[in-house]
């Protein structure tokens, strides 16, 4: 049987409201997406996936929905997007879109109906409401991602539960309505040529809601999202129910020639992510333990070892993150002392302490040649193959990221500010207006036009790990080299060709062979600190 081609899949995120515009208003669309097709292309991407672009209020860059069959008219429209698609098909590149199931707006047609009909209406199940434990009370202690409780009481005193900002109330999974109608989402955007779905919030669509609602372990002020040593039967998380909703959907995927894919973002580890690629189920879970690490090398052998081991336990290959729209980016985060927590350094405006961004970028580009060398698919966030750094210091008026705590935090469009592609112009090539988000006046430096061809920029770093990927065989080919893969130093074998890490300051020697890829200098044959390399030793 032919290996699908999502298995060792490199795919490109996109957030195309900060890719490109093509009619000047300052927010990226989907044309714009369209005229920009061969950035990913030259780049050496197989797929990108697109995040929400339907209709919306954008409380939350997309992710509250007022309808799931519609193109929002700020991106385009369902005829732009057959274009892309299409466009996208020509060049060889697969697409997926975001699907968001655990919540809509609470614009949405169906929300509405609900808070006109009142308790105890048909309406109001397709949500989750309940009274209050007491008045004044919510059902129970659960709290919200975005902080803060995770229920609002509505006029007849009512709640409905959130597990993000009030304007995305959850959707109630026990409902055959609901399952119903996102398969019928799903078939829709099937029929328009898309090839899959990432899965928003994929772990917590099915909710204990037996009564009395259970509360989460730790008290008043504990979301309990991560915590499943002191909840075990999570009432809102990983519930086992869920896995027969992903084995619906794998029966409508099913339906399309070649079978639709699902990519689910789950922040459950182990064993725990890897029931959700069972066969029968999904083909993808994101794998964010990397995404968590700080530049050691034991954290990365651990997680590397973890999880290849549990997606092998099930026949699949483990699925690498390395940034998103929700991440401060790692130009940045490398820059840090380790000990830094970048949501404290986010509230700074990024100046307590400051990064070191020569060694934020130098660390970077270490990290996707090791991110790229492992087996199994990985997934690059739009800026990131341009070594942009975050832009911590944003205008306070400019912030309208519901993930800010009342205030408290920046939130996360540090990482969402429009792409650069020329060195100066209008928003450096991204829009001729105004972005909707400032950039930098130093920004076209990070640019596409600055960066093409020159063989030491970031882009060209990334065009030739991509390239030279290809050649590293099936994420069966992985080995770890039992020689030098320990303190900071990580070192495994893909097939012939022997990957070096060094997390630390000190240069380590190098067995003779060509050098394929190096994400800098050599140092007569000794690998410096913070950097790494793919060579094929002699007599291999």
């Amino acid at each position: 049987m032919p290996t699908p081609w999502w298995r060792n899949a490199v795919v490109y995120q996109v957030l195309p409201r900060s890719f490109a515009d093509s009619d000047g208003d300052g927010l990226g669309d989907l044309p714009g997406l369209t005229a920009r097709l061969d950035h990913l292309v030259d780049l050496g991407v197989d797929a990108l996936w697109l995040t929400p672009c339907y209709r919306s209020p954008w409380r939350d860059a997309g992710y509250d929905i007022t309808d799931h069959r519609a193109i929002d008219p700020e991106l385009g429209t369902l005829a732009d997007f057959d274009r892309m698609v299409s466009a996208a098909h020509d060049r060889r590149l697969r697409v997926l879109l975001d699907v968001v199931p655990n919540h809509t707006s609470d614009q949405h047609e169906w929300f509405q109906r609900a808070l006109a009909a009142g308790p105890g209406s048909a309406e109001r199940e397709r949500y989750v409401f309940r009274a209050g434990r007491a008045p004044g009370r919510p059902p129970s202690n659960w709290e919200s991602r975005f902080g803060g409780p995770a229920w609002s009481q509505v006029p007849d005193g009512q709640w409905y539960l959130h597990l993000f900002a009030p304007e995305q109330p959850d959707l109630n999974w026990r409902d055959p309505r609901v399952r119903a109608e996102f398969a019928e989402i799903l078939r829709f955007w099937g029929r328009r040529g898309v090839d899959g779905f990432r899965i928003d919030v994929a772990a917590a669509l099915v909710k204990d809601l037996r009564e009395p609602l259970r509360d989460v372990v730790g008290g008043e002020g504990s979301t309990g999202l991560d915590d499943f040593a002191a909840n075990p039967d999570h009432p809102f998380l990983d519930r086992p129910e869920v896995h027969d909703v992903y084995r619906g959907w794998n029966r409508v995927f099913h339906e399309f020639d070649p079978p639709l894919i699902g990519v689910a973002e789950t922040w459950v580890r182990g064993e725990q992510r890897a029931r959700y690629l069972r066969p029968g189920e999904l083909q993808q879970a994101f794998e964010f333990e990397f995404l968590r690490v700080r530049w050691r090398a034991a954290d990365y052998r651990r997680v590397v070892s973890e999880s290849t081991a549990a997606a092998r336990s099930v026949g699949r290959a483990a699925t690498w993150v390395l940034a998103n729209h929700d991440s401060v980016r790692q130009v940045s985060v490398l820059g840090l002392p380790r000990d830094v927590d970048t949501g404290v350094w986010l509230a700074t405006g990024g100046t307590e302490p400051a990064t070191d961004l020569a060694l934020g970028t130098r660390r970077a580009r270490a990290l996707i040649m090791l991110a790229l060398a492992l087996p199994g698919s990985a997934y690059l966030y739009q800026g990131e193959e341009l070594g942009l750094p975050e832009v911590a210091d944003l205008p306070a008026a400019v912030l309208r990221d519901p993930k800010r705590n009342g205030g408290k935090d920046r939130g996360r469009e540090g990482c969402r500010v429009p792409l650069p592609w020329t060195r100066g112009g209008a928003s450096f090539g991204f829009s001729s207006g105004s972005p909707w988000l400032p950039q930098p006046a130093g920004w076209g430096d990070y640019s596409v036009e600055a960066q093409r061809g020159d063989p030491g920029s970031v882009l060209e770093l990334y065009r030739s790990a991509l390239r030279l990927r290809r050649g590293l065989g099936g994420d069966e080919a992985f080995c770890w080299d039992t020689d030098r893969n320990t303190g900071d130093v990580l070192a495994f074998w893909r097939g012939d060709v022997l990957v070096v890490v060094n997390t630390g300051p000190a240069a380590v020697p190098l067995p003779p062979g060509p050098v394929l890829l190096a994400s800098c200098p050599l140092e007569g044959g000794a690998l410096p600190g913070d950097a790494a390399v793919w060579l094929r030793p002699s007599g291999t």
